[in-house]
């Protein structure tokens, strides 16, 4: 009805005040996305909605759209609508009815009805056509705007903003987020330049991080920083009482709110602070079903990582008792189940989601979500310190549980560690306690670290735990004993062997100070003493204590105790080690025995003492029956944990050694290949598995006839190994060893002598002079020198290693049979043939005592006399020994075998070699 006398206001009209543009505005790509949705070349289109959580520029958004849309004469009408309520809005829709109608003041449901049936389509020709845009702003609940939705018209164009993600919101949506961090600095740049500041652009981008690059939140602390004249950074600046606005802000101690303009003097017309803006979100949140449990799976959250939380953590059995516990306590009062299920868990994930408070992403590998840093930091600081206390035990005991068994998930174990990172910086102080001691996640944290290949990483965490733990706790508590335990662990893991012995032995006193000698840890301790002895160097000397060490356990915790078998799994692996391949052989099976009687067949450690007995069978030199107990373990492996699990493809990558060292070089690369791309499926490109498969491959690539390619693959793995591991990392130099010989290999003995040389001293530096590395070093270089040229300082080299070989290892260690071998044929090289073959007869009768008249070195042995006898002038007897040498190669290796193809060559050489001689004579 019109009011008498009234008349509708004319064209172009606008009801309700649009916000006032903020200072130092940024454009954004989505304003050009929202334009062209609206637009979408003049066809009718759906309404637009524009979400993001609190603080995100949804309301300058758009308000700049709605402005320049009025501004560039495109409406006749435009309402903004303050949306927090269904009153507001049907008040505002009212007033633009008795505006645009003259309606009659009084009734402003039947004025805002009216207003909606005004904008509905009109058939063509009808009337003049109205170009109309209304904003819904900040609409807080969709049941609010039931029933007030304008209609669809192709003249008409609606926008809403919300932190609302329900799906009852129609229309197409945009999700806006924080700023750039280009957007961020500009801002920033531009509203202290207003007010003649002119910051460090550095320290200006390093605030617009710590803020997240949320616009609400830069704008407030820009504004606190003019108003308080105090700089925004001050890198340089070591007092402890600095002023700037960034080192406030990383004082925990101080409150977000005590860092932003009181609630007067906030910028643009704001009317609340950062630090409140979610609290209305939450408590929507809270009352959303499941009832009660949004606020506590914040508070959770809020420990975490914010760029991402496995969901895995938030619904394990910690996470869940604590959401029971502290369900928020008027929707705990009305809820007749106690227990809070993973289903709860997930609906109180999506009731954040859909106030935008989090975002839940249940695509993600680990259904993960993502929270900002300032609502983390806002929800902490309601808490009091005992509340605090809580939960952050609560979170540790999450991710405690959720940390996988295995090493097998790369990306569930990087998430993990980045949330106890985050954890640790919230909540540190909670995570060392008198009673409790160290929370266990800190260790996991570690030794993730260590497995993954991330020593360097490793090392700092545990020299910080040991500080942390010994300064909280005292120096001799349990807990900084064991870290300390790992901490010489992982240095021993990243090279420093001789830096890991001293901590073991430091630590050994120290047990047997404070636990006794016969304590378990104390034995503990012993052992990995002893295991990083062996790493020195001094396999002979570990192999005696690891008797030693039996002998105690045996006497101490019994002949069938976890501890006590495994000590027999090192002195078997020592005795190999120390040259006795047969030895370790016989060990391993008395072991596995025990082991199957005692923790069953299919126990790991059961599994795990299979793969070392046929490991040290193919040291012994049964190749082909190492592959073939690789293959029937790999049956059984694959039965009990899955192909998959990284101790099957281990098993694998042992197959297809065995198998190449059987003869089959171009099946183990197949093989190989296929393992590649396994281990870069199933962990990460720089995990140290993955490097050795590369390793394995390259090496395999050269055997098999690829000279070049093993060139380049390790090339290549060289750099990634100096990147992950370091350049003095033992695997790095290994590494460089093979890049060296396989360049030699390719034609380059020169180039290979001078990078042997390098190795060496650094070696000498990082090892010593008697370590097995080092040694071996000096063999490859001894070699190449010779096939360099220099014939007559390779056998001076060689007679020098002897020397040291035998006075380190003992006369009968396979590596000095193995310098002896070198020896004489560098000597028959250099033109003493008849001393060679003097020398490799000697040695044939100590490798078949030692090793047995089957073993590939003896065979080879064998061939290397027949040749050299050959060389010396008895080119008869020579045909007739590779006659004999080639029956045993086949009942070996079998035809086909490379070495047996080899000798099948050299006895043809020979044969025509002494018929040459026998017509030269006729």
């Amino acid at each position: 009805m019109h009011v008498h006398g009234r008349e509708p206001v004319p064209w172009p009209h606008q009801v309700g005040v649009l916000p006032r543009e903020a200072a130092a505005f940024q454009g954004r790509d989505e304003i050009d996305q929202l334009r062209a949705a609206v637009t979408n070349s003049g066809t009718a289109v759906l309404c637009q909605v524009l979400r993001g959580t609190g603080g995100v520029g949804k309301t300058q958004f758009a308000a700049h759209y709605a402005r320049q849309a009025w501004i560039g004469g495109e409406l006749d009408v435009l309402v903004w609508v303050s949306a927090s309520s269904r009153s507001a809005i049907v008040s505002a829709f009212a007033q633009a009815g008795e505006e645009l109608l003259a309606l009659e003041p009084g009734d402003p449901e039947r004025s805002a009805h009216a207003f909606l049936r005004w904008l509905e389509p009109k058939p063509p020709g009808s009337e003049t056509v109205c170009r109309w845009l209304v904003v819904f702003d900040d609409v807080a609940d969709p049941d609010d705007v039931a029933g007030l939705w304008p209609a669809k018209s192709p003249y008409g164009r609606t926008v809403v903003t919300t932190r609302r993600r329900d799906a009852a919101l129609p229309g197409h949506r945009i999700d806006l987020g924080v700023f750039t961090p280009d957007q961020a600095v500009a801002y920033l740049v531009d509203f202290l330049a207003e007010h003649g500041r002119h910051d460090d652009t550095d320290e200006i981008r390093a605030l617009a991080q710590d803020l997240g690059y949320l616009p609400l939140a830069l704008s407030q602390a820009a504004t606190y920083i003019v108003d308080a004249d105090i700089p925004v950074g001050c890198s340089r600046c070591t007092h402890r009482q600095c002023p700037s606005y960034r080192r406030r802000l990383a004082d925990r101690a101080t409150s977000l709110a005590s860092m932003l303009p009181e609630l007067g003097m906030l910028p643009d017309d704001q009317d609340t602070t950062v630090s409140a803006t979610w609290s209305l979100s939450i408590e929507r949140a809270d009352n959303l079903n499941p009832a009660g449990l949004a606020r506590p799976t914040l508070q959770l959250a809020a420990m975490l990582d914010p760029n991402g939380i496995p969901q895995s953590v938030l619904t394990s059995e910690p996470a869940r008792t604590y959401l029971a516990q502290y369900r928020t306590q008027a929707a705990a009062e009305q809820s007749t189940v106690d227990e809070v299920t993973e289903l709860d868990v997930w609906g109180a994930l999506r009731a954040l989601h859909r106030l935008s408070l989090i975002d839940h992403d249940p695509e993600s590998p680990q259904h993960s979500m993502r929270i900002h840093q300032l609502i983390q930091r806002a929800t902490l600081e309601a808490f009091t310190s005992p509340a605090l206390d809580v939960l952050a035990r609560a979170a540790a005991d999450a991710l405690f549980d959720a940390w996988p068994d295995t090493g097998h998930d790369t990306a569930l174990a990087r998430s993990l560690r980045d949330n106890v990172n985050a954890l640790t910086q919230h909540a540190e102080d909670f995570l060392y306690h008198s009673a409790d001691g160290v929370h266990v996640v800190l260790f996991c944290m570690g030794q993730s670290l260590g497995n993954f290949g991330q020593l360097a990483a490793a090392l700092e965490h545990f020299q910080h735990l040991v500080d942390t733990a010994g300064n909280r706790l005292g120096p001799d508590h349990p807990d900084v004993l064991a870290a300390r335990n790992d901490l010489a662990l992982f240095r021993g893991e990243a090279g420093d062997v001789v830096g890991a012995v001293t901590a073991c032995a430091e630590l050994l006193l120290d047990r047997e100070r404070i636990l006794g000698p016969d304590h378990p840890q104390t034995l503990t301790t012993r052992t990995n003493l002893v295991r990083w002895r062996g790493r020195m160097g001094d396999v002979v000397g570990a192999t005696t204590a690891f008797a030693e060490l039996l002998l105690d356990q045996e006497r101490i915790l019994g002949p069938d105790h976890p501890n006590t078998l495994t000590t027999r799994n090192n002195l078997a692996y020592s005795r190999g080690r120390a040259g006795d391949s047969a030895g370790a052989v016989a060990a391993f099976a008395e072991l596995l025995l025990d082991q199957e009687r005692i923790l069953g067949p299919d126990h790991p450690q059961t599994l795990a003492t299979r793969l070392a007995l046929a490991w040290w069978r193919g040291e012994a030199g049964d190749a082909a029956g190492a592959a073939m107990a690789c293959a029937e373990l790999l049956l059984d492996q694959e039965r009990v944990l899955g192909p998959d699990h990284p101790e099957t493809l281990a098993i694998k990558v042992n197959l297809a050694v065995w198998r190449g060292q059987a003869g089959d070089a171009a099946g183990t690369v197949t093989t190989l290949e296929e393992l590649l791309a396994d281990y870069l499926r199933l962990l990460d490109p720089d995990h140290p598995d993955t490097l050795l498969t590369r390793a394995n491959l390259a090496w395999w690539r050269g055997a098999a006839g690829d000279t070049a390619g093993a060139v380049a693959a390790f090339a290549e793995l060289l750099l990634d190994q100096e990147r992950i591991l370091g350049p003095d990392h033992p695997e790095t130099l290994a590494t460089k060893a093979k890049l060296a010989v396989w360049r030699g290999q390719a034609g380059d003995a020169a180039g290979t002598v001078t990078t042997l040389e390098e190795l060496l001293a650094d070696y000498l530096r990082l090892l010593g002079p008697d370590h097995p590395d080092t040694l071996a070093t000096r063999n490859d270089l001894a070699w190449w020198r010779g096939a360099a040229g220099d014939t007559a300082g390779a056998v001076a080299a060689f007679a020098e290693l002897l020397v040291d070989h035998e006075r380190i290892f003992g006369p009968d260690h396979p590596h000095t049979l193995t310098v002896r071998a070198n020896l004489a044929l560098w000597r028959g090289e250099a033109g003493d043939t008849v001393d060679a073959a003097t020398a490799f007869a000697e040695l044939l009768s100590d490798r078949e005592r030692v090793l047995g008249p089957d073993h590939p070195q003896t065979l080879a042995t064998r061939n290397d006399l027949a040749w050299w006898r050959g060389e010396a002038g008895d080119a008869a007897v020579a045909a007739a020994a590779y006659a004999e040498l080639l029956v045993d190669h086949e009942r070996i290796f079998g035809p086909d075998h490379p070495h047996t193809l080899d000798v099948r060559d050299n006895l043809a050489w020979w044969q025509r070699e002494a018929s040459g001689v026998q017509q030269s004579t006729d």
